[in-house]
């Protein structure tokens, strides 16, 4: 099994000086050997802790500094143990996003969308397709609690799963 440690609009250092340590302590213990960031990161240094866990790939948001976007797209595909990701950060209003992003990017082809923006956890599978937002570790507009999140691939099958900080 391959866990891949995912966030998203961790906004450093606006919302919070570093990535919380919970989510630093989880994604080790978990062993996560890939980190998904799905943008609005604000400066290239938020990244910095998760890079000394695995390697991270990463995609800039519409809060991201012009550095930040300099160096990152706007989405990104990829593939882990045969599953199709598609990363990326999410645009317009929070409701119905999902599926925003699925409507724009359906043509990728893939088996798993990631995306951010929102703040809102979502991890549902949508047309065959899991959709999955974890949420923000470091801020709570548009959302209860902070959150971050884990995708499991295991022999071509893929699960996500949201953990809330409280």
């Amino acid at each position: 099994m391959v866990r891949i440690g995912v966030v998203s609009d961790t906004h450093i250092p606006v919302a919070a000086q570093v990535i919380p340590d919970v989510v630093l302590k989880t994604f080790s213990e978990e062993g996560v050997s890939l980190i998904l960031h799905a943008g609005d990161m604000v400066t290239e240094e938020a990244l910095y802790d998760l890079m000394a866990i695995a390697p991270v790939k990463a995609v800039a948001g519409n809060m991201d500094s012009w550095s930040v976007r300099q160096n990152y797209n706007d989405v990104e595909v990829l593939e882990v143990e045969g599953v199709r990701f598609l990363l990326t950060h999410g645009w317009g209003e929070p409701f119905k996003l999902p599926y925003r992003i699925y409507d724009a990017y359906r043509d990728k082809k893939v088996d798993v969308m990631v995306f951010g923006h929102s703040h809102r956890p979502f991890n549902e599978f949508y047309q065959g397709v899991l959709l999955f937002n974890p949420g923000s570790p470091t801020d709570t507009i548009y959302a209860p609690r902070r959150s971050f999140g884990i995708i499991e691939v295991e022999e071509g099958s893929v699960r996500g799963r949201i953990i809330y900080i409280d």
